[in-house]
């Protein structure tokens, strides 16, 4: 897919990775609608590119008001999205029981209800396009959960079967669905109780640019799965074969993984 001349509509584009996707893809030619809670933060980021290739687009997708807006404010576009990228999400680490059903709730509310409604409100628009496609960031969560983030991570496993189930099901029509995961990446998603897990797991945390270069390079390409960085692609994997293996692992890891949860 040639992403110049393109209009792209792209969530959490006020964050670490989000604002360095925004800035792959302008350089790539696009002009991105730009979503996001922080208006301050989103003017800030257009006021990096020439007039018209980064619209700001303040809306919150945590209910069905912020992301009906978003489908109405797009659908009225001259030049309508044929790209969807959904690069928001919330994040929660911590142990399960000691998490509120509340926020458990609006977890699952962000990170997975916010997707379904923008995917079912503007597929209308991208199915009378010749060439769309629909763009999940997931997480290495998607495929791998991992002790502290079950509700994060059941969040990401349910992103990616969406994904999966909906490429299937248009399959045969010019809407292509993609999730792409990136692994540990240095950005403010990342609370001080992480940060301090993954430096004495010693996992490696990617810089948001790099990150953004290879999402997009995916996105041109047609990938309709991407796991990033290793040793996490093959733990993914391992994953899906041999769990025994990564529930050992994981298994060794608890004493640690609690103390920094706890924190």
């Amino acid at each position: 897919m040639q992403l110049s001349g393109r209009t792209v509509l792209l969530t959490g584009a006020s964050g670490g990775i989000g604002a360095a996707l925004c800035d792959a893809l302008v350089t790539a030619g696009a002009r991105v609608v730009a979503v996001g809670r922080n208006e301050a933060r989103l003017s800030q980021i257009a006021q990096r590119y020439p007039s018209g290739k980064a619209i700001p687009l303040v809306a919150d997708l945590s209910n069905e008001a912020g992301c009906a807006r978003v489908v109405d404010t797009v659908g009225r576009l001259h030049e309508p999205p044929s790209v969807v990228i959904l690069a928001h999400a919330q994040s929660a680490f911590g142990l399960f029981e000691d998490q509120s059903p509340s926020a458990i709730r609006d977890l699952i509310g962000i990170n997975l209800m916010a997707p379904i409604a923008l995917i079912h409100g503007l597929l209308p628009l991208l199915r009378r396009q010749e060439q769309a496609a629909v763009v999940a960031v997931g997480s290495t969560f998607g495929s791998l959960a991992f002790p502290g983030f079950a509700a994060y991570s059941a969040t990401k496993f349910g992103l990616r079967g969406l994904i999966e189930g909906l490429a299937r099901e248009y399959a045969d029509t010019g809407v292509r669905f993609q999730y792409l995961s990136p692994r540990a990446t240095r950005t403010a998603f990342n609370t001080p109780a992480v940060d301090a897990l993954n430096r004495e797991m010693n996992v490696v945390q990617d810089e948001p640019g790099e990150v953004a270069a290879q999402l997009v390079a995916a996105i041109a390409q047609g990938r309709r799965r991407l796991q990033l960085g290793w040793p996490e692609k093959l733990f993914a994997r391992l994953n899906g074969v041999l769990p025994g293996l990564v529930d050992r692992n994981l298994k060794s890891q608890l004493p640690l993984i609690r103390r920094h949860a706890r924190q």
